[in-house]
């Protein structure tokens, strides 16, 4: 028989480890960051005063456009989800009248610019000069008063701001509908729901996970957008900002104090839709966004 073969194999040399260079991400933070310094020096350099800023912030006049704002984008967000809705179901109704009457409020306020539609709701009284509601059996009036009274400024800009964001608010409502599987719809009738049951207890909070991520987008886009009641004389917070630079001509500085405020809202209504989210998503811990703290208050109260 032949010998064994006995020679053993040389150890194979290991292979060095080389770490992925990645020469394109540090050149681009680079780039970044000294396009940042710039900006900051540049901002340095304008001929601003920002440390009057800070004290445009709490002006009287500042804070009512504040509460002016939020008001009116509440209210106006308010009005349109409920419109939305009305309209959405229209939309979806075997009513050949209804489905009609609600497309052509789609095409109607989603075609007209917001602006447009403030102006023509502030002039209406050069078309009706009183609003006039008469009781139904003769004999009086239960609302005769002019119409520049009812359709004041805020007024004018809460009917434009609401009834364009309704139009897109029905389109919204519609399609979460519509992501609910018709399936569970006729379960639903199989053992006896109502239609009002079945959308309030089946559907609705189904399609609440498509409605609120774009609701809550509008509610932020419907924030920024009461900056053109400003044209007809609203006090909010673009108009608080001219009033206050009309005097002291500190145009930039007042605009600044005004964008902090409008950043300070925004992150707020950011922070809300983010729980309502998770709410809807079936996420309990945002139902309860402060048990956290409230947990650790408790361990040291307990330490």
């Amino acid at each position: 028989m032949p010998e064994a073969d006995l020679t053993t194999r040389a150890p194979q040399a290991e292979l060095p480890i080389v770490r992925l260079r990645h020469w394109g991400r540090w050149i681009s933070a680079v780039v970044i960051v000294a396009l940042l310094a710039g900006l900051g020096v540049v901002l340095a350099q304008a001929q601003i005063q920002y440390d009057t800023v800070p004290e445009f912030l709490w002006y009287h006049v500042m804070l009512v456009g504040l509460v002016n704002t939020v008001l009116l984008a509440v209210i106006a967000q308010a009005v349109a989800i409920v419109i939305g809705v009305v309209i959405a179901l229209m939309r979806r109704s075997a009513n050949p009248v209804a489905r009609v009457v609600a497309a052509v409020y789609i095409w109607l306020f989603r075609g007209l610019p917001v602006l447009l539609q403030i102006l023509i709701w502030f002039n209406l009284a050069l078309v009706f000069e009183f609003v006039s509601i008469p009781l139904p059996f003769g004999g009086g009036y239960l609302v005769h008063e002019p119409t520049n009274v009812i359709v004041s400024a805020f007024v004018a800009a809460l009917l434009g701001l609401a009834l364009n964001e309704s139009a897109y608010m029905a389109e919204i409502v519609r399609a979460g509908l519509n992501s609910v599987d018709r399936g569970q719809t006729e379960a639903a009738k199989s053992i006896g729901m109502t239609p009002a049951m079945t959308l309030r207890r089946i559907v609705l909070p189904q399609a609440m996970r498509v409605i609120i991520p774009p609701t809550g987008n509008d509610f932020i886009n419907m924030l920024k957008g009461t900056s053109m009641a400003s044209v007809i004389g609203v006090t909010e917070l673009i108009h608080a900002a001219n009033n206050i630079s009309s005097n002291n001509l500190l145009v930039m500085e007042t605009l600044l104090a005004a964008a902090i405020w409008y950043m300070v809202v925004v992150t707020v209504a950011s922070v809300g839709q983010h729980y309502l989210e998770r709410a809807f998503a079936g996420d309990q811990r945002a139902a309860r966004p402060w048990s956290r703290v409230g947990r650790a208050l408790t361990t040291l109260r307990r330490a």
